[in-house]
């Protein structure tokens, strides 16, 4: 799941750490996708660390359910087939775009259905002290974490998150990930035959869509 989708489920929740621990592997990932790192079993003094190291194993257990479920089998491997004819001429891998597609998809139906705040979000984020976050990634065995925090502000600066209300943007967010691969992974007319593709599922989705989180909702809940 992409970052408010992890954020949906912990959205009444009021530590800010571990709001943070619930995207802090994919924010990571994003600010450098070699950083690799496996706090889950660690114990620190500092509750605050301890709170971020909780979101973490949060975020594990919500992808662990996302990436089983039918919901996300189903979706992602028809949006692959639907994608798959616009980018032939694509170096990207349809299932790859297939699953970060449907992703993307679910953090816009929040929005968009005022199911979450995306600037709640982002001030939850700018409640974490610094040094606390620094505290962790050094005691998670990061080496160098300012190569995180510059990207870290930058996120929290733009507040980008906001932008996926608009399902153009969805395309665009696409291409970025994308481009941390291939260097030019779509044409102008891919782009555009994208977005026609994802507004249609998009609006095919909207009256369903929360049955994802209410299954792994259950399935937390029971575990």
């Amino acid at each position: 799941m992409n970052f408010l989708s992890h954020y949906y489920f912990d959205r009444k929740t009021t530590n800010c750490y571990f709001i943070l621990g619930t995207v802090l592997p994919d924010l990571l990932k994003n600010a450098d996708k070699t950083i690799v790192l496996h706090p889950e079993h660690l114990v620190h003094t500092n509750p605050k660390v301890n709170a971020i190291i909780q979101g973490w194993n949060k975020h594990l257990l919500v992808d662990k359910y996302f990436h089983s479920a039918a919901f996300f089998l189903t979706h992602s491997h028809t949006l692959k087939n639907l994608l798959a004819p616009v980018i032939t001429e694509s170096p990207v891998k349809p299932f790859f775009l297939g699953h970060i597609a449907i992703e993307l998809i679910l953090d816009n139906l929040l929005i968009t259905t005022n199911k979450i705040s995306v600037n709640a979000f982002y001030d939850h984020l700018e409640d974490c002290d610094l040094s606390v976050i620094r505290e962790f990634l050094d005691f998670a065995g990061m080496k160098n974490p300012d190569v995180f925090f510059k990207f870290y502000e930058e996120f929290k600066r733009s507040r980008y998150l906001n932008t996926y209300v608009n399902i153009e943007q969805i395309t665009y967010a696409l291409k970025r990930i994308c481009m941390r691969v291939w260097v030019n992974p779509f044409t102008p007319q891919q782009e555009a035959d994208m977005t026609g593709i994802l507004l249609n599922y998009r609006l095919g989705l909207i009256k369903s869509f929360t049955s994802i989180y209410t299954e792994i909702g259950e399935q937390i809940n029971n575990g």
